[in-house]
């Protein structure tokens, strides 16, 4: 089962993943779980403990090269800091990094029972530009990631939760 929306300046796809949402809920507190499931191959590793309430933050190492369109950027930290965190039901969070200004987009997850009533989860992955500075909205470079990678990423936290995700 999968859901789509989208405006100009949001995207949102949604998958059923068979694990309770406490399981994949975890996935996503987790630095490291970040670095497991994505699907644009730009997260290399992370710095940090599971987040437990917005404010927290930890460190994600990246690597721009693997979307090929500021190879230049190299390797670079950022820095993910939560904005949003009801457990088992919402993660959002914004990145900072070292560019000036801000960019200042958000991503996140709402988990919700299967409305078909198994012990499956409804997760939907989102990823907002609506409230990005101006100087970012002017070059025209947004959204980053397509909706084919958010719902890639759903896939992989899928098989991640269902195989037993482990920390690394």
């Amino acid at each position: 089962m999968t859901t789509e929306e989208s405006s100009e300046e949001r995207i949102e796809t949604s998958r059923l993943v068979a694990a309770p949402a406490a399981d994949v809920f975890a996935v996503l507190c987790d630095p490291q779980g970040h670095v497991a499931i994505d699907s644009s191959g730009m997260l290399q590793g992370a710095t940090g403990e599971p987040v437990a309430a917005a404010g927290d933050t930890f460190t994600v190492h990246m690597d721009r090269e693997s979307l090929n369109d500021f190879p230049e950027m190299g390797r670079y930290d950022v820095t993910v800091t939560i904005r949003d965190l009801e457990p088992d039901r919402l993660i959002s969070w914004t990145v900072l990094g070292r560019v000036r200004p801000q960019i200042g987009h958000v991503y996140g997850y709402r988990l919700e029972p299967d409305p078909d009533g198994s012990d499956g989860t409804l997760v939907t992955s989102f990823y907002d530009w609506s409230d990005i500075h101006p100087d970012w909205r002017a070059m025209g470079i947004f959204p980053v990631l397509t909706e084919n990678a958010l719902r890639a990423t759903l896939g992989i936290l899928d098989r991640t939760v269902r195989r037993g995700y482990v920390r690394g």
